[in-house]
């Protein structure tokens, strides 16, 4: 990507589907990312790292099935400073109309003795043949300095220099720990750009966690001193506390851009859209008070500002929220006697094109719906497709077929049955008790499959509010192969290896959505196990 021709044109480089993918539990398939990359060429996002082609073939997969079907952003690979990461990365995006390879290398001490156990003179050498092989590969080469903010900046400047050279085309600064301060990040981009005056014919970019809270105040610092690309998540997602929040930088540039001065490429009206989407399909609530995109971001509790919201809403409200999409969102838009037709209509609208056998099982799963709720909203709609292209059909995969549970308020504990379907042996059954229905049929489920799996977290959220609201079931457990937790023979299963699984399901009966959702998570964790994944599921730690 070339540097715009508006100097204070900032570009988006979105890393939700590469850094926000290693958070803890999360672990999308490549349909689910395919998904939400099309949805951020819709938001406008300039760059989509997709992934991190080396790490397992799924990962390359998507990144491939990406690079060839979304049109628009930059499609850029995450490789380490290592042959056969860059290589894989290349083959992985070389079909983008716009590839780019995205290489690393640590610069802090601390890093280079302790992580990399290596020498200063062996990242030297490393950048430039990372960069050099990159460049052989594609035109549009970024590379990293890990842990930069921790680092000797003259060292770090040095790499920089040898890393220009060879052709990389943007240079990010990651503060990877987000130790940095806002006028200590400032300070230290200066000097880089004091140290290494060829810095300034590239793009500057910034990637900030927000360990301390500072990810959009660091970005904003680098942005100050010169920075032009902003690296970010969907709803701040990624390593630890997580990164920069995608619609809290692109917001706080567009609602400020009377102080700041700088504009963007996105399309903000698809970012609450964009929101829910990666919540659902991730597993990860966006907090009730979270900036821009939290249920609470425009609501007003107390009288004043009710009153004052009531006469202007520039009283108490910044920002209109239909300018990043709300009240699309809010709007009924279909009942039970609503036609096939004008479900397609409206899932176009919404930016889902479904026809044949997908419009289908979705037509039937919306009058499902519909015959239990009286109106059907776009959350809902959104749910529902979200839910439907998810599916259960995945090769490998348990399904639900059937459960019963019996619950009463004396003291007998909750007794739940339930039907599984399995890929080799047909349906199975199990049943057992527990300390309440959802307890009761986690453990039934646990019997009828044949694992010990460990719940490691389980929320319920409605989509939309009402009596009738569609629940949203989130789950995460965690699996191993010690002693008997997992009872069924996978390929490639190292002993005593646990990893984690996430799943989701939406449908108006609770114990339902959660029971789909427990069985997803089981199928992700199992799929895990058998490509061999790390309990952590990386192969080191990344910008």
């Amino acid at each position: 990507m070339t540097t715009p021709s508006d100097p204070n044109r900032v570009i988006i480089f979105d890393t939700t589907l590469r850094d926000g993918e290693q958070s803890p539990g999360i672990s999308l398939n490549k349909g689910e990312k395919l998904e939400i990359a099309h949805q951020l060429a819709r938001l406008g996002v300039d760059v989509i790292e997709a992934g991190f082609p080396i790490a397992s073939p799924g990962d390359f997969e998507a990144v491939q099935a990406i690079a060839r079907e979304v049109d628009g952003p930059v499609i850029a690979g995450l490789a380490r400073a290592q042959a056969g990461d860059i290589t894989r990365a290349g083959e992985a995006v070389r079909d983008a109309a716009k590839p780019r390879i995205h290489t690393f290398i640590s610069t802090s001490d601390i890093h280079i003795e302790h992580q990399m156990r290596n020498t200063r003179a062996d990242v030297l050498e490393g950048a430039k043949a990372a960069v050099a092989h990159a460049k052989s590969l594609v035109d549009d080469v970024e590379f990293s300095p890990m842990d930069a903010t921790r680092a000797d900046p003259e060292f770090t400047a040095q790499v920089l220099q040898i890393a220009i050279d060879e052709g990389a085309t943007t240079i990010n600064v990651p503060d990877t720990v987000g130790y940095a301060t806002p006028d200590e990040y400032a300070e230290f981009l200066s000097k880089l750009y004091e140290y290494t005056p060829a810095l300034r014919d590239v793009v500057l970019s910034v990637h900030c966690h927000d360990d301390l809270g500072l990810a959009v105040p660091n970005s904003l610092a680098g942005l100050s001193v010169g920075a032009r690309q902003v690296e970010c998540a969907v709803n701040g997602i990624g390593e630890r506390a997580g990164n920069t929040s995608l619609e809290e930088i692109i917001m706080l540039l567009e609602t400020r851009r009377d102080r700041l001065g700088y504009t963007t490429g996105a399309v903000t009206t698809e970012i609450a859209r964009t929101s829910r989407l990666v919540s659902r399909l991730t597993g990860y609530a966006v907090q009730p008070n979270k900036a821009i995109v939290g249920r609470n971001a425009f609501s007003h509790e107390s009288g004043i500002h009710q009153d004052g919201v009531l006469k202007n809403r520039q009283t108490f409200e910044i920002m209109d929220p239909a300018s990043i999409g709300i009240d699309d969102a809010e709007q009924l838009v279909l009942g039970k006697h609503s036609g096939r037709a004008a479900l397609k209509d409206a899932l176009s609208k919404l930016g889902y094109e479904l026809d044949g056998q997908a419009l289908r099982q979705a037509f039937d799963k919306f009058k499902e719906v519909a015959d239990r709720k009286k109106q059907v909203t776009a959350m809902d709609l959104e749910a529902l497709v979200t839910d439907e292209l998810r599916g259960d059909d995945a090769v490998g995969a348990f399904r639900l077929v059937s459960y019963a549970v019996e619950a009463t308020s004396d003291a007998r504990p909750p007794h739940a049955v339930v039907v599984v379907g399995t890929p080799d042996r047909g349906e199975v059954s199990g049943s057992f008790t527990g300390d309440g229905p959802v307890d009761a049929v986690f453990r039934a489920i646990d019997a009828a499959v044949g694992v010990d799996a460990r719940l490691r977290e389980y929320r319920v959220d409605a989509v939309t509010g009402g009596q009738d609201a569609l629940a949203q079931a989130s789950v995460v457990v965690e699996l191993g192969t010690a002693g008997a937790a997992v009872r069924w023979d996978l390929p490639g299963v190292v002993a005593g290896d646990r990893v984690t699984g996430a799943g989701q399901a939406v449908d108006t009966d609770t114990i339902r959505a959660s029971a789909i959702a427990y069985l997803r998570a089981v199928n992700v964790a199992a799929r895990k196990l058998a490509a061999g994944h790390r309990a952590d599921g990386a192969l080191e730690p990344t910008p």
